[in-house]
């Protein structure tokens, strides 16, 4: 039987710490609201739905679906090169969940 080292046992040892759910649910649906928006506004204006939902669309899927899921394939790829405790994948949709709150923030800042 191979002998561990003390850092490789107190990795097996140790739980994973994970993000609370609270957390990552609050953050996807404040993605959701600000990716709406600015939609919202403008239909509010009288712009027509039919000129509106692609755009909206292209928001919704970008900033609360490609950059959580990215965030997600960054861990992925991380924990299968890396030889460190893993990354856990709701931890790493948290972040892409929160950082694509704060670039929306920041484009609507730029924008306004």
């Amino acid at each position: 039987m191979p002998s561990q080292s003390p850092a490789d046992a107190d990795l097996s040892n140790t739980k994973p710490s994970l993000v609370p759910v609270g957390v990552t649910y609050g953050l996807a649906a404040f993605a959701v609201v600000l990716a709406l928006a600015g939609y919202g506004f403008r239909l509010a204006l009288g712009e027509t739905f039919d000129v509106l939902w692609r755009p909206m669309l292209l928001t919704l899927l970008e900033f609360c679906v490609l950059l959580p899921v990215g965030f997600m394939v960054g861990a992925w790829v991380m924990n299968r090169i890396s030889g460190r405790a893993p990354i856990q994948m709701r931890n790493a949709a948290t972040l892409g969940l929160l950082f694509s709150c704060v670039a929306m923030l920041w484009l609507m800042s730029v924008y306004s």
